[in-house]
């Protein structure tokens, strides 16, 4: 395939390539990322932007960020490390991250699950917890609002500041 800016995901066996995320998508990605590591610093825990995860033995994503109880060596963290995992919806993978990746962190057994969705030109913040096999909603929160973590570390976090 050579070397290309796109994002190659293993799933199942099959290659799933998807194109560079938006410049607004990174711009909320690395703000998210800056927000997360000052929380989970005290705990020990890395926060990695768009990193190799992999799910199972032929299943490797790329999820926008990561945070994980981890080592800095290599290039893949691995389901069982990790503590909360987001997804930034796009137009163009929307059913990827409410349905497949949601499931496929389900089943990898990832503790919470974080939705960062684009209303117009704000954003808001779904986060999910495992409860089983399946996530549940645990709490939202839209631009203005503060979204409030106890667990797996503390952190607060106005979605509005994402922009």
């Amino acid at each position: 395939m050579g070397e290309t800016h796109d994002r190659i995901e293993l799933l199942d066996g099959s290659l799933i390539v998807s194109p560079a995320p938006s410049k607004r998508h990174q711009l909320v990605s690395w703000n998210l990322v800056a927000s997360l590591r000052p929380a989970t610093h005290p705990h020990h825990l890395l926060v990695f932007e768009a990193v190799n995860l992999r799910l199972g033995p032929d299943r490797i994503v790329i999820p926008d960020v990561v945070v994980a109880d981890t080592d800095d060596e290599g290039t893949v963290v691995e389901s069982a490390e990790v503590v909360l995992v987001a997804e930034i919806v796009s137009p163009g993978n929307a059913a990827a991250d409410r349905v497949l990746k949601m499931q496929l962190y389900a089943i990898a057994r990832i503790p919470w699950y974080l939705l960062v969705e684009q209303d117009g030109d704000t954003h808001s913040l779904r986060l999910y917890r495992l409860d089983g096999g399946h996530y549940v909603e645990d709490r939202v929160a839209k631009a203005g609002e503060t979204l409030t973590l106890a667990e797996p570390f503390r952190w607060q976090i106005d979605p509005a500041t994402l922009r």
